[in-house]
C-alpha cells in the first residue's frame, strides 16, 4: 500500500476528458449520448476511432485498450479519463500498465463495476485518488447520476456529506478510515495475484449486481478467510441490485451478509447508491479519509478531505 496520497488536479469547465474502453465492448448509441451529456456538462470528450473495435466480448485487443489508456494518460491536454462501461477485461491491462505514470502525471480516473480492478490497483500502488462512479454509456448517457458528489469529488471540495438517503443501518457504530472498495466480484478476483486489494484501516465499500445470496456469502467468506476483513473499520454495502433471495425464501440478503460479518464489531450499513444502482449513481473518492456514523436515526458518511487539487487558471 502506498504511504502517500496523490490528488489529481480538479476538473474545470472546458477541460478535455479522454473517453476510454478498457474492458467490454459497448452500445454505440449509449456511448454517443454519454459524450453529448459530457459536452452539456462543460467537458470536451476526446476518443480514438478504434474505440469501437471488438475482439470477442472486449472493446478491442488488450494492446489497443492498453495503448488508449496510456496515450491519453500521457497527454497534457487531457484532464480526466472516464470509462465507457465495465463488463469484463480490465484485468488484462494490469500486468502491462506502467504504474509510474500515475505518480508522474496524476489525473482523474472514473469508473465502476469491472473498472474496480484498475481503481484499487492504482490507488494501492501509487496513492492516487481514483473515483468509483458513473460511466459514459450508462449513467452519464441517461443523466442518472448524483451531481453533488460528482462536483464535490472533482472540484476539490474539502469536506462534504455523501447522500445516504434510504441507507439501512445493520449494525450501529462510528468509524473513520480510508474509503476503499468497489464491485465485490472484482475485489475477490484480486486475491492471490500481485494486485491483491489492501483493506487495512478502511471504510470498506462493497457492491455488486445479479449475484445470488449464496454467492455473495461465498465471496464475503473468501475475503474473510483471506484476512481482508480483519482490520476493516466499517462496512458500506451498495444497493446490491438484483441480489435478492429467490421468491418464496424467508431469509434476507442482509441476514446473509451479517452472518459473515458477525465477528467484526464495526458499523455496517446497506443501500448506498454507487456502482450498479437503480438511479442517482454516487461518485465516491477511493483513498480519501472518511467518517461513517451509523445509528438508530440512520447513517451518515462524511468525506473528510479533498480528493482533487484546485488549479490556478
Amino acid at each position: 500500500m502506498a504511504n502517500t496520497i496523490l490528488r489529481p488536479p480538479s476538473l474545470k469547465r472546458g477541460d478535455k476528458v479522454g473517453v476510454i474502453a478498457p474492458a467490454s465492448s459497448f452500445n454505440r448509441e449509449g456511448f454517443l449520448a454519454g459524450c453529448e451529456r459530457l459536452r452539456q456538462m462543460g467537458c470536451e470528450p476526446v476518443y480514438a476511432q478504434d474505440i469501437f473495435d471488438r475482439d470477442l466480448y472486449f472493446a478491442g485487443t488488450p494492446e489497443r485498450r492498453l495503448r488508449e489508456f496510456e496515450e491519453y494518460w500521457r497527454r497534457d491536454d487531457i484532464a480526466a479519463l472516464i470509462c465507457v462501461r465495465g463488463g469484463y477485461g480490465s484485468n488484462y491491462l494490469l500486468e502491462r500498465l506502467r504504474f509510474e505514470m500515475f505518480s508522474i502525471r496524476p489525473k482523474i480516473l472514473i469508473g465502476c463495476s469491472d473498472i474496480t480492478s484498475l481503481l484499487t490497483a492504482i490507488t494501492d500502488r501509487t496513492g492516487l485518488i481514483t473515483f468509483h462512479g458513473p460511466m459514459v454509456a450508462g449513467d452519464i448517457a441517461q443523466g442518472s447520476f448524483d451531481q453533488k458528489s460528482w462536483s464535490s469529488c472533482l472540484q476539490g471540495e474539502t469536506m462534504w456529506d455523501v447522500n445516504t438517503n434510504g441507507v439501512e443501518v445493520l449494525r450501529a457504530g462510528a468509524a473513520q478510515g480510508r474509503l476503499y472498495g468497489g464491485c465485490l466480484s472484482m475485489l475477490v478476483a484480486s486475491l492471490g495475484p500481485p494486485f491483491e486489494i489492501e483493506t487495512r484501516g478502511s471504510i470498506f465499500f462493497i457492491e455488486d449486481i445479479a449475484e445470488k445470496p449464496y454467492r455473495i456469502d461465498r465471496m464475503l467468506m473468501q475475503l474473510r478467510l483471506a484476512g481482508k476483513l480483519d482490520e476493516v473499520r466499517g462496512f458500506i454495502f451498495g444497493e446490491m441490485l438484483d441480489c435478492a433471495p429467490p421468491r418464496g425464501e424467508t431469509y434476507t440478503l442482509q441476514q446473509v451478509m451479517m452472518r459473515v460479518l458477525e465477528p467484526y464489531d464495526v458499523p455496517v450499513v446497506y443501500g448506498l447508491k454507487s456502482g450498479h444502482v437503480t438511479g442517482g449513481n454516487i461518485t465516491l473518492p477511493i483513498g480519501v479519509r472518511a467518517e461513517l456514523v451509523a445509528e438508530g436515526s440512520g447513517a451518515k458518511l462524511k468525506i473528510l478531505e479533498a480528493s482533487t487539487l484546485e488549479t490556478v487558471s
